[in-house]
């Protein structure tokens, strides 16, 4: 028997709910899922050229989270790219195209018409403000909702190797100023915007309305840490997995392929 994979269950819990909650959660395991583009050609570089099908409903392309349900729906070996759900995201959206994902072949196949995909990758382009501030006092994170916890949990297995691991807390400011901050310890240099990206996500994604976070990066050796490793809550970060050699096109969601 063929074992659940996260976008089966995802998907699952969005139909038995029906709840936003449950559905902001489907959309956050799709754009970080591995997802399989069927093409009309072999990918040329970093130029890829989709399948696309016409419906009343819109134009739509096909993706899988597995290879052998791309197999299942072809009935053969097809081409394909790997592409993250994210940086399909922005490129089905710039071209108007919708999703069909899985159709046919998992408990997950659904039909995910164009401006559902361009609410996704708007609300992923959105990034966090930056402001300089550091904070002069930390307590435990008193009064965060369950689901921002959850999603936080979740996100940050997806930072893998960006740091050694993260602290949810109360901070307060030398102007008076409380609240909630993510503190990320011994980030990789040049992860911050990555890290910073992926809490903010995490917060959108929980549907925690009119939710705020700062995020903080601190060293190990930083007296801020020890004081933080009393009180916070603590989010472990998995090691980064041996490379496998050059990623597929559409893996780096900073440099997308191009749609032929």
């Amino acid at each position: 028997m063929t074992q659940d994979t996260p976008l089966d269950i995802a998907h699952a819990s969005m139909e038995a709910e029906d709840s936003d909650a449950a559905r902001l959660r489907f959309y956050d395991r799709l754009a970080e899922s591995e997802l399989f583009l069927l093409l009309d050609g072999e990918a040329q570089g970093d130029t890829v050229d989709p399948r696309v099908f016409d419906t009343e409903d819109g134009r739509f392309v096909l993706a899988f989270d597995r290879e052998h349900r791309l197999t299942d729906f072809t009935g053969d070996i097809a081409p394909y790219a790997a592409l993250s759900g994210r940086a399909l995201a922005g490129l089905l959206a710039a071209e108007g195209l919708g999703l069909g994902l899985n159709l046919g072949v998992a408990p997950s196949s659904i039909l995910i018409p164009p401006d559902a995909m361009a609410w996704l990758a708007t609300t992923l382009a959105d990034g966090p403000g930056e402001v300089e501030a550091r904070p002069v006092e930390v307590a435990p994170p008193g009064g965060v909702p369950e689901a921002l916890v959850l999603s936080l949990d979740t996100k940050l297995a997806t930072a893998q190797g960006l740091a050694r691991f993260a602290y949810l807390a109360t901070a307060r400011y030398e102007d008076g100023a409380e609240g909630h901050i993510l503190a990320f310890i011994d980030p990789v240099p040049g992860a911050e915007p990555a890290l910073s990206r992926a809490a903010h996500e995490a917060l959108i994604f929980s549907g925690v309305e009119a939710g705020e976070m700062d995020v903080g990066f601190f060293r190990a050796s930083d007296p801020m840490a020890a004081h933080l490793a009393r009180v916070a809550l603590r989010f472990d970060i998995p090691e980064a997995p041996a490379s496998e050699g050059p990623s597929a096109p559409g893996m780096d969601p900073d440099a997308p392929p191009r749609l032929r």
